[in-house]
């Protein structure tokens, strides 16, 4: 593996498992500056040091040959925030959804998977615009052909379109959903700790404004978050069919009407009372009342709703157990290229996975390396 190495697979682990040049080489026992030679490609690192990079970023040493996927080079990432977001963070996150597109080129070589299919309606991110993502959102219930009325499975529709839908890495859950296209496909990574149907259903409709008009923008301004907010709530709640019926009060009768809709549109009550208010429904200390209620009864982050159970991704879990039916088990699928087989079965997974936060040190990768490289005992009887 030392003769075909590619720095950027390298580059690509290292993020992957959160860990900065100067970590990694402590690790190995090596010095930073051979990190940086190896990523640059610069230099090449000989085979037993190519086991220790395996053993300490849990990887296969295969993972380190070029990648063989196509597609163009993968966009950076939307996230919502970058200012609150560590660069460190936005590495993992960005090395995971890269790993995303790999594990699809990969599935893809034995199951045919939709073809991305989402219409693009660019927006400026640069300047506000008075109706860009309100007509995006039309145009894109148009192109899916949606009923009057609310989506019923939002995810699934996505699918459909040829994205990938998957929860993100344990380890990343700091980072709210975000999107970003990798090996050719459009790519939602969800949060997999906001575990709340109407929260996650808002969250999709977000990136798929995202990735319907932010194709070349650059990610985190306040501008394309905002118009990735008006995207979804057009989308999720159109304006023409829910302006009827919202309420232009709070009063009791208010809030069992935001009840009855939050259950029939499938979002939450405080994006309901944020399209009121955006829709002139609401005036805004009807709204900052309101906000101030939900804030003192708790429901910022937990809402009541009678629907418990999150919409789950479906394409990628179904591909894989396509695979299996056939004999080809998960392990199997990761050998060849050398993918990590954790990070697999957390983008194969209809459901969030639970964080195991693996032990590593330098003596432990030593100790593998020397098992490794040792010549066998040769017994005699």
């Amino acid at each position: 593996m030392s003769a075909v190495f590619d720095g950027g697979r390298l580059t690509l682990a290292r993020q992957l498992a959160g860990l900065k040049k100067i970590q990694l080489a402590k690790l190995i026992e090596m010095t930073p500056a051979s990190v940086t030679a190896w990523e640059n490609g610069q230099k090449k690192p000989n085979s037993t040091t190519v086991a220790r990079l395996s053993m300490a970023l849990q990887v296969e040493p295969q993972f380190f040959a070029p990648n063989s996927s196509h597609g163009p080079a993968p966009a950076t990432p939307h996230f919502r925030s970058l200012r609150s977001t560590t660069q460190s963070a936005q590495d993992q996150a960005f090395a995971y959804g890269r790993l995303v597109g790999d594990v699809a080129a990969v599935i893809e070589r034995s199951v045919e998977l939709p073809a991305p299919e989402l219409p693009q309606s660019p927006v400026s991110a640069t300047e506000p615009s008075d109706t860009g993502p309100e007509e995006a959102a039309r145009q894109a219930r148009e192109h899916f052909g949606l009923p009057i009325g609310p989506i019923q499975h939002l995810i699934r529709l996505a699918e459909r379109a040829g994205v990938l839908v998957v929860f993100s890495a344990p380890q990343t859950a700091s980072i709210d959903a975000y999107s970003l296209e990798a090996g050719g496909r459009p790519i939602i990574v969800l949060n997999p700790e906001k575990d709340d149907y109407y929260r996650q259903r808002f969250d999709v409709a977000h990136e798929l404004g995202h990735l319907i008009m932010h194709v070349d923008a650059e990610p985190g301004g306040k501008i394309a978050e905002d118009q990735a907010n008006r995207f979804a709530a057009e989308f999720l709640m159109p304006a023409d069919q829910i302006l009827p019926s919202l309420p232009s009060t709070t009063t009791r009768k208010g809030w069992e009407r935001l009840a009855q809709l939050k259950e029939h549109w499938g979002v939450s009550m405080q994006a309901l009372l944020f399209r009121a208010r955006a829709l002139g429904v609401l005036n805004d200390v009807s709204y900052r009342n309101a906000m101030m209620r939900i804030s003192s009864w708790g429901w910022r982050r937990a809402e009541p709703g009678n629907i418990v159970a999150l919409e789950m991704p479906s394409l990628l879990p179904g591909a894989l157990e396509v695979l299996e039916q056939a004999g080809i088990s998960a392990s199997d699928i990761a050998r060849g290229p050398g993918l990590p087989l954790p990070v697999l079965e957390v983008v194969t997974a209809r459901s969030p996975q639970a964080h195991t936060e693996p032990d590593i040190d330098p003596a432990q990768v030593d100790g593998v390396v020397r098992a490794l490289f040792q010549p066998p005992e040769i017994s005699t009887v």
